[in-house]
């Protein structure tokens, strides 16, 4: 094998006459040899790395593939999730209503509980104060009938006399006999 110089001789420039020439001996500078070593080199590179290259792009465009239905995968989850927060939103709102629904009718039936309450209370105040009335009218009803016959008694054992008394013995037994 010739030296690097002698390979790349026909790029090398003569200068002994005064100006600069390519060299044209292609049998001497090697250009066949090298013209054909060059054209392996690039059918083998070609080939080579095409065959890299393809499987290089068809990696990509599956790992694409694979990341536009990941994409399109989780965009249906995200509609799924905006669908179920929604309805999760629509069925807080119902339980929330409903609360404040139940809520106002339980305060109004404790109200009127509390009205019932105080018209029976009322209404048992009133019928108490009547028989205490009642009681307290039928107690003084007694201390003066139990005064009048204590004193009618202490009347009649001042004016009645025994002759009386034997007379009004005598009557009340003949009405029994009677």
């Amino acid at each position: 094998m010739h030296s690097n110089a002698e390979l790349f001789s026909i790029f090398s420039f003569y200068s002994h006459d005064g100006y600069i020439s390519l060299n044209s001996n292609f049998l001497e500078a090697n250009v066949i040899n090298i013209t054909l070593l060059l054209l392996g080199l690039i059918y083998v590179l070609k080939q080579f790395l095409g065959a890299i290259l393809l499987d290089r792009q068809q990696k990509v465009l599956l790992t694409i593939q694979e990341a536009e239905e990941r994409l399109q995968q989780a965009n249906i989850r995200l509609s799924e999730a905006q669908k179920q927060l929604e309805q999760t939103q629509m069925i807080i709102q119902e339980i929330i209503d409903e609360a404040k629904s139940t809520a106002q009718k339980v305060r109004q039936s404790i109200l009127d509980q509390g009205q019932l309450d105080v018209e029976r209370l009322t209404i048992a105040s009133k019928v108490s104060i009547k028989t205490a009335e009642l009681q307290i009218r039928q107690q003084i009803q007694q201390k003066v009938i139990a005064l009048a016959i204590k004193r009618v008694t202490i009347l009649l054992q001042n004016q009645v006399t025994k002759s009386m008394q034997s007379q009004l013995i005598d009557n009340s037994i003949i009405q029994l006999g009677e």
